[in-house]
């Protein structure tokens, strides 16, 4: 079991990296290998929009003009049995870096007449979690949560939990970080949508 982390925080030793590092404990106490990815130690340019529709090769060919670091983690990301994405909360919502590769990202899996529902994974996707931490006041986790989740879902991942962290309770969440972690290598699923019928 390979869990690939993405951060959209710079710094490795900061309380995004402490959520990362409990969920990365309990990957390994779940017999489970983890490797994160901070996005902007990558070079990854913004998108360009690049037909006048605001489409381009994303769209035709399921790639992206650009050559830069996005393809590799693209890769990586398809080789990964689990996904974390640990965002760090700024204007309550994606920092930069994560809403730069989540933007393209998205692009290249996006098929004309396919339009992903929002709010419901697209055929039981690679199993996810998604991390919110905000310092500061605390505020913001709810509403970069609610971004975080749909764009996710967007991409075709199957989004098991998103966890809201504050720097007000983070030492209560720790430990559920841990557990998570170990919760993850077991490959968890949303389940068949609509779910079947229950019988009386």
């Amino acid at each position: 079991m390979n869990v690939l982390i993405i951060s959209g925080s710079r710094d490795r030793e900061g309380k995004t990296a402490r959520c990362i590092k409990a969920v990365q404990k309990g990957i390994a106490e779940g017999g489970g290998t983890s490797e994160v990815i901070f996005l902007v130690e990558l070079n990854l340019e913004r998108c360009r929009q690049c037909d006048l529709d605001g489409w381009g090769l994303c769209r035709r060919e399921s790639r992206c003009i650009i050559e830069d670091d996005l393809a590799s983690v693209i890769e990586k990301v398809k080789a990964a049995d689990a996904l974390v994405f640990a965002n760090p909360v700024y204007f309550g919502d994606l920092s930069e870096s994560m809403r730069c590769f989540t933007d393209r990202y998205r692009r290249t899996l996006f098929k004309p007449g396919a339009a992903p529902r929002p709010g419901f994974p697209m055929g039981g996707g690679t199993p996810t979690i998604g991390i919110s931490y905000a310092g500061g006041s605390g505020n913001g986790t709810v509403t970069s949560s609610a971004t975080l989740e749909r764009v996710l879902q967007t991409c075709g991942l199957d989004v098991v939990d998103m966890i809201q962290v504050r720097r007000q309770n983070i030492d209560v969440k720790i430990p559920m970080l841990e557990m998570t972690g170990k919760w993850l290598t077991t490959k968890p699923n949303s389940g068949p949508w609509p779910p079947p019928p229950t019988t009386k």
